[in-house]
């Protein structure tokens, strides 16, 4: 099976997320990968909000109301926060430790 970063290249250089290629992700985010595959992954979650990289399904979903439309809104913009959590704590988790040098508030 293909690492996750693969995946998300051909689905950035394609501009198409199929369903298959979703549920490969899904799999392979239950299971091991490293902070690359991470980060390909939260570029792939920046490209789909911006439109960059559409959807299978999304797009056999009847057309959403002007209210579904501010919901779909707020929910991109949930997985865009989501994901810029999750790659800071991916950045902090890949950090070496310094133990002589601990920065404090106010200093």
């Amino acid at each position: 099976m293909a690492l996750i970063k693969e995946i998300v290249q051909e689905a950035l250089t394609i501009g198409y997320l199929s369903v298959v290629v979703e549920d490969q992700l899904r799999s392979q985010l239950q299971s091991n990968y490293d902070s690359e595959d991470l980060d390909a992954w939260i570029i792939l979650q920046r490209a789909i909000a911006a439109g960059d990289v559409k959807q299978e399904s999304r797009r056999k979903k009847a057309s959403p109301s002007p209210k579904a439309k501010d919901t779909s809104s707020s929910i991109k913009l949930a997985y865009q926060m989501a994901a810029e959590i999750a790659y800071a704590a991916a950045v902090a988790l890949t950090m070496t430790k310094n133990s002589k040098v601990q920065p404090s508030l106010g200093a």
